[in-house]
C-alpha cells in the first residue's frame, strides 16, 4: 500500500475521533504541531525514525510530551501510529487530515497571484468572488508578481484561471499578428 493511501486512512480515523470530540480544528492544530516539530527538530525526527528505540519507549516519550496538552483519544491515536511503525507519516497524515476537514466544512484553498499587494478589502472581495464561483468557502493565499501587470491568476488544484493583464495583452498581440 502506498504511503499516501496509508496516511489518508489514518487521517480519516483521526477525523472520526475529532468529530466525536466535536473539535476538528483543535485536533488539526495538534497533529500539525507534531508534524511541524518533526520537520523542524532533527533530534525528534531521528528519535522517531530510529529502529533502535522500540515503539513502547517512543510512545512513553510522546505520552509525556502530550500530557495535559492533548485529549486522551488523540494521544492513543498517536500511540497507535507509532505502534504500527507509521510515525514518519505524521506530516502526511496532518496534511490529509487538513484536506478532509476542508472538505467536511465545504472549504477550499486557492493560490491567487496579484500584481500588487492587496489590502484587506481587496482580499475579502477576492475570497467572496471565488466563493461564488466554486460554491464553497474559499481561502485565498495571495502571492505578488508584478510581471502580470494587473488582474489575477487563480490556481485551485489543476484549475488555472488567468485573468492577468499580461495574458490579455498576449492574446491581443497574437490576434493582431495572426489576423
Amino acid at each position: 500500500m502506498r504511503s499516501s493511501t496509508i496516511a489518508k486512512n489514518y487521517a480519516e480515523a483521526l477525523l472520526e475521533l475529532a468529530k466525536r470530540a466535536k473539535d476538528l480544528r483543535a485536533w488539526g492544530a495538534l497533529v500539525q504541531s507534531i508534524a511541524d516539530a518533526m520537520e523542524k527538530d532533527r533530534k525528534l525526527r531521528l528519535f522517531l525514525e530510529t529502529p533502535r528505540v522500540d515503539a513502547k519507549s517512543k510512545n512513553g516519550v510522546l505520552r509525556k510530551a502530550l500530557a495535559g496538552r492533548a485529549p486522551a483519544p488523540f494521544v492513543r491515536f498517536i500511540e497507535s501510529v507509532v505502534t504500527h511503525r507509521r510515525q514518519m507519516l505524521i506530516p502526511e497524515i496532518a496534511q490529509e487530515y487538513m484536506d478532509l476537514v476542508d472538505f467536511a466544512e465545504n472549504r477550499m484553498h486557492a493560490n491567487v497571484t496579484v500584481a500588487r499587494d492587496a489590502d484587506e478589502k481587496t482580499r475579502k472581495l477576492i475570497a467572496d468572488r471565488l466563493s461564488k464561483v466554486f460554491a464553497k468557502a474559499v481561502i485565498p493565499h495571495l502571492n505578488v508578481d508584478e510581471r502580470i501587470l494587473g488582474g489575477v491568476i487563480v490556481r485551485v488544484g489543476d484549475t488555472v484561471m488567468d485573468g492577468s493583464v499580461r495574458r490579455k495583452l498576449s492574446v491581443l498581440k497574437h490576434k493582431m499578428v495572426n489576423g
